[in-house]
């Protein structure tokens, strides 16, 4: 967690003079009479900083501009971070929100440049509007011999040669540097000869199957630098998250040191764990019970902040659900004043370049008082003095969460950090169970360059780079590169010469088809019907599930339904429409094994990991009104998606089940419940997101003969999810029995065992007998 703690009931928090407790009292009065959403609220103290004498190292002209800005001497961690940078040492500094990482490179990469105006030095960030921010304040330092520039799909094109011949610290992302210049190094030559330093800012986003690309391009950049006779030092800022330098030697391929002891100050922090009570004759699908949704209650909060006067971000997981947030706010405070209401507004991903820039600056204006985001805010503008931040839904991580949760109190004055939970297992398992949240070590960055999926496109690209000798194959994935250089020289793609292998189509670079995000290809660009305006773009791994014909969708606060859907040219037709309803996506799968790499037997329960093939369809959506209510259910014919990938899997025999008190006639129930939870509860553990994973269970699979649940990644090759899951199971599976126990439904609900993107409709389900499946495989693990 991000510093020390204090624990304590919610009503001593409440008791408290700290400005995040008088908000979170200002929150809990609009909550209606009889109702006890608040589960558990405790304070962070508040911390002293603790600062270091400037290096002596660090020149005049660097430090005067620093000393200007009110920046008497360093933090602790900064000065041990630039240090070890400054002898050219790679290093991890991982320490939290608004801790002054950017000093920590700042200073060894401005004192060289300085020093050496020859030299040059790469900025790379996962997004856009961290680089631009970052950008902005290099630049109002004016160092003598700085000539900072932005390379990225923004930059117009008359300025990229500019960039390419004079600038000297380039600020770009991976993609750029993927897509714009390896593939053109030969156009880089000067500048990567003279390149001394590579920073990775906010290296923890790299993880997953976009952390694993971006770990082989890391490689990719090692070997081109290489090549012109140039070892950059790599300078690398995480939020707080374990073992940061093993992640960060993963992700670079070098060994890298880590500085993790935060010396920069913060206010005390009210962290509140909220969930939204029971809807009191309102149903969802079969019956079950449904929450007042996080999204609305998070919309209240956020009016409720504003007219308190406090700056505040709420943190919703999608687009969709970050312009519902807004709207919701405005609509309240409209009732109110309307001058309230147009100092709220929502901010996300897909915005065209010009929108984004607009509210950014706003922001930073202050003329927006409440912000519903997605995590593009998580990074990216430098906000200061946020009096609040409430999230919406558990974001993943608690690397994550923390993250976020630090954008309050950035000025080091008290804020208030509240959590809602969402109808979902994790969120439900984690405000019960305060100390899995705030208690919990942070999680492991997981990602796996040496997935075959991955190499194969980079390995090509490197190929057609430099052509690839037996130890560049090597360094780029080891053995199993070596296996997929084979496939690719199999497919025609590579040439093998006594030299190495070589590109076989030297006038078609392969780098424009390979998508490093993971999204599988170009994106699918939204259009109005009536205007042909374009309104954004959704990545077309989603598109079926949501920009499919018939699908409500929001994009600056308005409302659009989908006309028509092309994948194949990448197109949406959409029209404005306000319906009162909104739509969820249904989909279908079916999963077979292909290779068992690992089985365990544990009496009559097996423990399996390896590879399978999934296939899966979007057959229909349903139109749900506001409060939860299922309004009807429409078919729909979508292409079939065939997914090779890795999964982690339980069967159990029939005995078993039979011994533990479950009938055949339960046992589809009570296996697609605990499949259910499991993929739920899986981000306690693993650093994913429930959408990254999917799963099937069946009372008989074909592959096993036996009653299985699968949980699978939910990305080509795997993304090391469901390695993570088969390697911690038993605490995996132990929170997943908890979840499902500790809800308060009868029957099962979209808290504990009902999943939002079911292609069966959720039935069956059978909560009590997901309770006793897992009893019977947690029974079986503590016996072996």
């Amino acid at each position: 967690m991000d510093g020390g703690r204090v624990l304590g009931a919610p009503a001593a928090v409440l008791d408290g003079r700290s400005r995040g407790s008088v908000l979170l009292r200002r929150v809990l009065a609009g909550t209606p009479a009889g109702e006890s959403p608040l589960t558990h609220a405790e304070l962070v103290p508040a911390r002293e900083g603790v600062t270091q004498g400037w290096p002596d190292w660090v020149p005049e002209d660097v430090r005067a501009p620093f000393l200007a800005r009110g920046i008497a001497r360093p933090w602790s961690h900064q000065a041990a971070a630039a240090d070890r940078a400054h002898v050219g040492e790679h290093v991890v500094v991982a320490t939290g929100t608004a801790s002054g990482k950017s000093l920590a490179y700042q200073l060894p990469v401005l004192t060289r440049l300085n020093a050496d105006p020859r030299a040059t030095a790469l900025y790379l960030s996962p997004t856009k509007a961290l680089g631009a921010d970052q950008l902005r304040t290099v630049a109002e330092l004016r160092v003598d011999g700085v000539r900072a520039a932005s390379y990225d799909g923004d930059t117009p094109l008359p300025e990229r040669d500019w960039v390419r011949q004079h600038a000297n610290w380039v600020f770009t992302n991976p993609d750029m540097l993927h897509r714009g210049i390896l593939p053109r190094h030969g156009r880089w030559t000067t500048f990567l000869r003279r390149l001394r330093y590579v920073v990775i800012d906010e290296c923890h986003t790299y993880r997953g199957l976009f952390g694993s690309h971006v770990a082989l391009l890391m490689r990719r950049l090692r070997r081109v630098c290489a090549r012109y006779g140039a070892h950059p030092t790599f300078v690398l800022a995480s939020a707080t998250v374990s073992e940061p330098a093993v992640s960060a030697s993963v992700l670079t391929g070098l060994d890298v040191a880590e500085v993790t002891d935060d010396g920069s100050p913060r206010g005390a922090r009210a962290v509140a764990l909220w969930e939204p009570p029971l809807l009191e004759e309102v149903t969802g699908e079969n019956g079950a019970p449904v929450r007042r949704s996080a999204g609305a209650e998070t919309a209240r909060m956020l009016a409720d902040l504003v007219v308190e006067g406090a700056r505040s971000l709420a943190f919703v997981r999608s687009r969709r659900g970050a312009e519902l947030t807004a709207l919701g706010a405005r609509r309240v405070l409209a009732e109110i004043d309307e001058e309230l209401a147009s100092q709220v507004a929502a901010y996300r991903a897909g915005y065209l370049p010009e929108e984004r820039r607009a509210l950014e600056q706003a922001l930073l204006s202050g003329s927006l008082r409440g912000v519903a985001t997605t995590n593009a805010l998580e990074l990216g503008v430098d906000i200061a003095g946020l009096d609040a931040v409430v999230v919406a839904g558990f974001p993943g991580t608690r690397a994550s969460f923390w993250q976020q949760a630090g954008r309050a109190g950035r000025s080091g004055d008290d804020a208030l950090v509240v959590l809602v939970a969402r109808d979902d297992p994790l969120d439900t398992y984690l405000v019960h169970h305060p100390e899995a949240m705030l208690g919990a070590p942070l999680e492991r960055c997981v990602l796996d360059p040496t997935n075959p999926y991955v190499l194969a496109p980079h390995l090509a690209c490197a190929a057609s780079e430099i052509p690839l000798t037996r130890e560049d194959v090597a360094s780029l994935g080891g053995d199993a590169a070596l296996a997929v250089v084979d496939d690719l020289v199999a497919e025609g793609l590579l040439r093998r010469r006594r030299g190495g292998w070589f590109w076989s189509h030297p006038t078609d670079r392969p780098h424009a088809g390979v998508d490093i995000r993971g999204s599988g290809g170009e994106q699918v660009v939204l259009v109005e019907s009536d205007t042909g305006r374009m309104l954004g773009t959704v990545d077309p791994g989603t598109a079926p599930a949501t920009v499919h014909p018939g699908a409500v969708h929001l994009h600056q606060g308005e409302s659009y339904v989908v006309d028509s859907l092309d994948l194949d040219d990448g197109l949406a037709h959409l029209h404005a429409e306000d319906p009162e309803w909104t739509t969820q996506a249904r989909t279908v799968i079916d999963i077979t094994v292909i290779e068992t790499e690992r089985c365990a037997p544990h009496g009559d329960l097996q423990v399996c990991l390896g590879s399978v093939e999934v296939s899966e369809q979007v057959v229909g959506y349903l139109r749900k009104l506001p409060s939860g209510r299922v309004l009807d259910s429409t078919p729909l014919d979508m292409p079939e998606r065939s997914l090779r990938t890795r999964a982690v899997w339980y069967t159990l025999t029939e005995d078993a089940l039979l011994r533990a008190g479950l009938e055949p006639s339960r046992w589809p129930g009570a296996l697609h419940a605990a499949e259910h939870a499991a993929i739920g509860l899986l981000p306690l553990v693993a650093t994913c997101d429930r959408w990254d994973i999917g799963g099937v269970s069946t009372a008989l699979h074909p592959d096993t003969g036996r009653p299985t649940v699968f949980v699978h990644d939910g990305h080509p090759g795997g993304a090391g999810f469901a390695d993570r899951g088969h390697e911690a199971l038993r605490e995996w599976l132990t929170a997943t029995r908890a979840a499902i126990a500790d809800c308060e439904c009868p029957s099962g609900c979209p808290s504990c065992v009902q999943s939002p993107k079911c292609g069966n409709g959720n039935d069956p389900l059978d909560k009590a007998g997901a309770v006793v499946v897992l009893d019977v495989v947690l029974t079986r693990l503590a016996e072996g």
